[in-house]
Parts: C-alpha cells; structure tokens; sequence
C-alpha cells in the first residue's frame, strides 16, 4: 500500500544500490526513491555500525579505523581515500550478504551508502545500482556547510569525497554502472530513476571486491 489505498506492484528490481561518496545527495535520493517504489531503505552506514558493535578492532581493523585512529581523517586527502577504498572492500562481504538475502526471499529494498562499490553491469537483472558524483569541490563544501552549519566549512573533507567520488565514477563506469551528476536537484530523483529503469542497468558482482583496487602504490584514486 503506498498511503492512498493504491496497491502497487513490487519494482522489476529486488535491490537498488545508490552509492558514492559523502556530500553527493545519496540519502535525499534514496529516500525519494524509496517512497517512488514504496520499498525500505537500508543504510551501508547501520551495517557498519553493527560490525563496530560486535566485533574487535583485530577482527576488521580497516572498519575499525576511523576510531582506532582518529588523527587518520586529518590525514593527506590521498591517505584519506586510499584507507575509504579499504574499508568499503572490508564491508564487501556483508552488503553482498544483504543483497543475497533480499534477492533470495523476494523482498525489494533500497541500499545507499559511501563505502559500496560498483560491480560489472548486468541488463536487467535483479540488483541494480547507480552512483552520484559531484566534481565540483566548492559546490560539495556547500553542501557540507549547508547540512552540518555548526561544523563551519569543510573544505578538506570536501577535497577527499570528490578524489574518492571520482574514484567510483570511473570503476562505475568502467563497470557499466550508470553514474548521475547531483545538479539540477529539481530533477535528480526523475533522472536517477530513469537510470535504473533505462537499459544500463548495474549489478554488484559477486567476484572479489578487491579486483577493483587501484594498483599496488598509486595515491591517486580517480
């Protein structure tokens, strides 16, 4: 039921993923999306916070980071990115086993988070994906600003989310994952929808997340 006694029938979809970095507009969208298709949504951010909750930093050091060592987020953008990329290849096996549930009981949900990672793109299938990206560093400290006001101007986190968004824009890309630029935001949602429902559908691979790691010592992710 979708509040006005209107049965709709479930997407052609079973899961959704809308992923890339921070400050894109990913929550918003997801939101939007998930009354569009009357579906729940699932934040990567709550499956993290179940892992920190029951294991130990020996355990998933690389989930463990940021508060294993806080001083980590001040680092180099760079540095700040490389150790992104570590963590959501860490939590790959989870959201994959999220995924697997939804799509083997038949139950529709929207997943959106930073740390999921664009996997090969497959027509039609039952998972879908599509990643947001803003280049524009000034314009995602604005969005920052706009959204945290009491944490002032953050232009470094704003440096290390558009080096990590560029990063996934290209592996979504390189994967035939559809990738949507935020602006206009009048029209986002319809143009993220027209996405998942056009013929580039993306589906998360169920091979190694690590295969998509930038090679052995480079420092730049995009």
């Amino acid at each position: 039921m979708n509040g006005t006694d209107e049965v709709r029938g479930l997407p052609d979809w079973r899961v959704l993923v809308v992923g890339g970095a921070s400050g894109m507009g990913k929550t918003g969208v997801g939101r939007a999306l998930a009354r569009r298709y009357d579906v729940p949504v699932v934040e990567i951010d709550d499956i993290v916070e179940a892992l920190l909750a029951v294991t130990l930093p020996e355990h998933l050091p690389e989930v463990h980071i940021w508060r294993t060592h806080p001083e980590a987020a001040r680092q180099a953008p760079e540095s700040v990115v490389e150790r992104q990329i570590a963590i959501a290849e860490a939590l790959a096996p989870a959201i994959e086993a999220v995924i697997t549930n939804h799509v083997g009981t038949d139950t529709p949900v929207i997943l959106e988070g930073d740390y999921v990672l664009p996997g090969p793109a497959t027509p039609r299938g039952p998972v879908r994906a599509v990643f947001l990206h803003e280049d524009d560093e000034a314009q995602v400290a604005a969005n920052y600003l706009h959204r945290e006001p009491e944490a002032g101007p953050q232009r470094h986190r704003a440096r290390v989310s558009v080096l990590y968004g560029r990063w996934l824009a290209a592996q979504a890309r390189a994967a035939g994952v559809p990738v949507v630029a935020p602006r206009p935001w009048e029209d986002l949602v319809s143009r993220v929808a027209e996405a998942v429902e056009g013929a580039g559908h993306g589906r998360l691979s169920s091979c190694p997340i690590s295969t998509v790691r930038p090679r052995s010592g480079s420092q730049q992710p995009c």
